[in-house]
C-alpha cells in the first residue's frame, strides 16, 4: 500500500494522532468475497465527460471527471472480479414514488428542471459498469445498501465473508453501506480509486475514517491481486 492522499488534509494535531493511534496493518479479507457496486448512475457523472462545475450545469449532483475516472478504474476491477468468478451485486436507488433520503436542494432542482426522459437516463447505471446476465441488481430506499433491502440475505446465500465496495458517494452511500456491513461482521473493503464524491476533502477524510474503524481501504491493484488469488484457489480446488 502506498501513501493515501488523505494525509494531505490532516491538521498538525491529526498527524500526531495518526502517528500514535493510526492503523498500521490491514485487517485482511476472507475467502468468499463479493464485489458491491453502489449507485453508479449517469446522474452523478453526467452523459458527457466534463469537469465538475461544467457538468453541474446540467446535473447538479455530478462528481465530474473524478467520478468518470473512478468509473474507468471500476471497470477494470469489475473485469477482474468477473474473470475470477467473484459474485457482483449492483445497488441502485429506488425511484418509484419513494421520497429520497437526502434533503439536498440540488436533488430538488434536478427534479424540477429536467425532462422525464433525461431523468430516466440519469437513473441508469453507466455503460462501463452495467450489470450482465447473472449479476444481482438491488434497489434501495435509503443511503445504505443494506437498509430495507435483501442484500444481507443474498450475501448469506453466497456464504460471503468479505464485501469489496466501489461507487459513490464516499461520504454518503458508500460509507453508510460500509458501516452496516461491518455491523453485520463482514470483512469490508473499499477500493480507493473506485469510490468518488463531490468534494475532495470529504472524500479523503471519509476514506481515512472508514479505514480506521470499519474497513480496509486498499488500492485497486491490491484488490485485483486479491481477486486473482481467490480465482486461482478456486481453480486448484476444482482440479484437485
Amino acid at each position: 500500500m502506498g501513501e493515501m492522499k488523505w494525509s494531505h488534509f490532516f491538521t498538525e494535531q491529526d498527524k500526531r494522532h495518526d502517528e500514535l493511534w493510526g492503523k498500521q496493518t490491514l485487517n485482511g479479507f476472507g475467502e468468499k468475497p463479493v464485489l458491491l457496486l453502489i449507485d453508479m448512475y449517469y446522474s452523478v457523472v453526467g452523459l458527457e465527460r466534463e469537469e465538475i462545475f461544467e457538468s453541474m450545469k446540467t446535473w447538479p449532483m455530478s462528481t465530474g471527471l473524478e467520478g468518470w475516472a473512478a468509473i474507468d478504474k471500476t471497470a477494470i476491477l469489475l473485469a477482474a472480479a468477473r474473470k475470477n468468478g467473484i459474485p457482483v451485486i449492483h445497488i441502485k436507488g429506488m425511484n418509484s414514488g419513494i421520497n429520497h433520503w437526502t434533503k439536498s436542494s440540488k436533488k430538488r432542482k434536478l427534479q424540477v428542471t429536467m425532462s422525464e426522459e433525461m431523468m430516466e437516463k440519469g437513473r441508469q447505471i453507466v455503460e462501463e459498469v452495467k450489470p450482465i446476465a447473472g449479476e444481482i441488481v438491488i434497489e434501495k430506499a435509503a443511503a445504505s445498501a443494506f437498509h430495507g433491502t435483501p442484500l444481507l440475505f443474498q450475501l448469506i446465500s453466497l456464504n460471503a465473508d468479505t464485501v469489496i465496495c466501489a461507487g459513490e458517494t464516499t461520504s454518503g452511500c458508500v460509507r453508510a453501506s460500509v458501516v452496516d456491513g461491518a455491523t453485520y461482521r463482514f470483512q469490508m473493503g473499499v477500493v480507493e480509486e473506485c469510490v468518488y464524491d463531490r468534494t475532495q476533502s470529504s472524500h479523503y477524510m471519509n476514506l481515512y475514517d472508514m479505514h480506521q474503524k470499519y474497513a480496509d481501504v486498499v488500492e485497486m491493484n491490491y484488490a485485483i491481486e486479491y481477486f486473482d488469488a481467490i480465482g486461482a484457489a478456486k481453480k486448484i480446488k476444482v482440479e484437485a
